[in-house]
């Protein structure tokens, strides 16, 4: 795996690509040592130039190929948080219900809380009941949460 350590708003995140799928965008890795494929770091300068104009307002959409690895359900789970519109929010129910579970909003919490690619697959957008936030361990807990889904609305309402 080919990685690196950005800087960002929320705090340093590990970005992490592999055979040329982005793998990993989290503050709860310490940087691996780094194998650095040509094409893989070829993919994190993008992805370090989409996270920058994300932070600044001018993207709202992450084009860059991710792999994910987790159980079924939790794949489920990711690819309903990955067509959450930018500026929207959805709750653990309502991932839950679109599923087809609709008693699993805690296991849809936990998926997120096992999504090891921040921001390309957007947990920060799922809320708790009544729009409480909840359930945020990565880059700076609730506080960074909160900065992203205001800089989303900010953003949202820019012409």
């Amino acid at each position: 795996m080919t990685c690196r350590a950005i800087m960002t708003p929320i705090g340093p995140l590990t970005a992490g690509a592999e055979q040329g799928a982005v793998v990993l965008l989290s503050s709860n890795a310490p940087p691996a040592e780094s194998q650095s494929a040509p094409e893989d770091a070829a993919l994190l300068d993008r992805l370090e130039q989409q996270l920058k104009e994300y932070f600044r307002g001018t993207r709202r959409d992450f084009d860059l190929p991710v792999r994910l690895t987790g159980t079924p359900f939790q794949q489920q789970v990711w690819e309903q948080l990955r067509r959450i519109p930018y500026g929207e929010k959805r709750t653990y129910g309502e991932i839950a219900a679109a599923l087809g579970k609709p008693r699993a909003s805690r296991a849809v919490g936990a998926a997120c809380g096992r999504n090891d690619i921040l921001l390309l697959v957007p947990c920060h957008r799922v809320v708790g009941k009544n729009g409480a936030l909840t359930g945020f361990s990565a880059a700076g807990g609730l506080a960074a949460k909160e900065f992203l889904l205001r800089r989303e609305q900010i953003s949202e309402e820019t012409p």
